[in-house]
Order: structure tokens, then C-alpha cells, then sequence
């Protein structure tokens, strides 16, 4: 079943700030991490992604930094800065307020 658009909308930062604060990753180790971790379920595009990641170093929540690799090709990673973490935490909070708002609703508990 694929999840509309709309509803992945408002969770893309959650989803790579999580990724992002268990190790520092480049963007398509993100973009796969994210389809392993969801079971296919997320599938983003690299230009979904970028944009994201430029708005989160824009607000300092995630620094980027270039690494070469073993065949001398560099990829610009990304990490959590300690702003960054904050913000995951408040982000988290609100998810979780969210979700079970939601779920209480339409699962009628």
C-alpha cells in the first residue's frame, strides 16, 4: 500500500533527523536507510531530499562535511549538531502528542 503523499509531508524531518542522529550519513545512505528501515514503505527522491537537508543546515539543526572515500571520490555527509537534537526532541514530543490523537480518533478508544 503506498502512504499519500501528503500525509509523509509532515513527517520528512522527523524521519531524517532520527537517521541522522544514530550516525552521520550522505544523502543517498539516507535515502536507502529510509527504505530499509520502512520496509519500502518511504521511497524518497534525492530531490525531496535535498531540500530537507539544506533547510536543516540553514537552520543549523544538521551540519554537512565532505569525506573521501576509498576511491577518492568525496560525499558530502550530513550529522546532528546539538541544535539539532533539541529540535528532534521537541519534533518527537509533538509526534508522539500527534499520533496518539489521531489514533485515539479514528481507532475510537
Amino acid at each position: 500500500m503506498k502512504v499519500n503523499k501528503e500525509l509523509l509531508k509532515g513527517s520528512t524531518t522527523i524521519l531524517i533527523l532520527n537517521l541522522l542522529q544514530r550516525k552521520e550519513m550522505y544523502g543517498y545512505e539516507i535515502i536507502k536507510e529510509m527504505e530499509i528501515k520502512s520496509k519500502g514503505v518511504f521511497s524518497f527522491k534525492e530531490g525531496t531530499l535535498y531540500p530537507i537537508l539544506h533547510s536543516l543546515e540553514e537552520e543549523e539543526c544538521v551540519e554537512s562535511f565532505w569525506i573521501e572515500g576509498e576511491n577518492k571520490r568525496k560525499r558530502k555527509y550530513y550529522r546532528l549538531t546539538e541544535k539539532g537534537n533539541t529540535y528532534l526532541k521537541e519534533k518527537r514530543e509533538e509526534w508522539t502528542l500527534f499520533s496518539d490523537t489521531v489514533n485515539s480518533m479514528i481507532l475510537d478508544r
